[in-house]
């Protein structure tokens, strides 16, 4: 417990850290994520076109490359910008392209009866989208997008090799004044352990609350 307690600061901001990467990056994913599957599914062909570009990239991309060029490349472009903002943009891009998948799978499980109806009533696409099929959707997709900011929690470690203050950044310095590795990387385990499940608590509740029920 001696590593814990007499380094219980350093484990805080390592695990405020990831809490915050976690939390921003989940955001932006999850709103990118609808826009491209709104995209995907679109009716114009340049938006369709954008949205398969995306995802084919981003999901075909080492996540740590993706770091890299968003590190390193955006400032050449004069885009200079906190670290852990650019972490944010790399996690979030990236997961994006997972939310996006998932919710088109749950689009393509409504019945295309309910897009005509919408329609014949005279609803733009739009429309049809966020008040008929999304709603529908959304209960079929609600495990997967948990599992996928889960992963996206667990990548958040990557961003420590950029100068992130992040949970598993914290070793580098516990080895450093010579305490146990086994016994750091222990308590670095158990504060992912506590994100991921909590992660998986809140989706559960809304898996209960809105999930399709089998």
């Amino acid at each position: 417990m001696n590593v814990l307690t007499e380094n219980f600061s350093l484990y805080g901001k390592g695990f405020l850290g990831t809490v915050e990467l976690t939390v921003y990056a989940s955001v932006l994913a999850l709103v990118l994520g609808f826009v491209m599957a709104s995209c995907r599914v679109s009716p114009v062909g340049s938006f369709r076109a954008l949205g398969t570009a995306w995802v084919t990239v981003l999901r075909n991309t080492p996540l740590t490359l993706l770091f890299f060029a968003v590190l390193l490349g955006l400032p050449r472009f004069g885009l200079v910008l906190p670290f852990q903002l650019f972490a944010v943009l790399a996690l979030g891009c990236y997961t994006s392209a997972f939310i996006c998948e998932a919710l088109r799978s749950g689009i393509n499980t409504v019945p295309l009866g309910q897009g005509e109806a919408a329609r014949s009533l005279g609803m733009t696409f739009g429309q049809t989208l966020s008040t008929v099929v999304l709603p529908q959707a959304f209960r079929s997709v609600i495990p997967p997008i948990g599992s996928t900011l889960i992963a996206l929690a667990k990548n958040s470690a990557i961003a420590g090799a950029f100068s992130v203050v992040e949970l598993l950044g914290t070793y580098k310095t516990l080895n450093e004044l010579g305490y146990s590795v086994i016994w750091s990387f222990v308590w670095i385990a158990v504060g992912y352990l506590i994100i991921t499940l909590t992660i998986s608590a809140l989706f559960h509740l809304l898996e209960k609350r809105w999930g399709v029920a089998r």
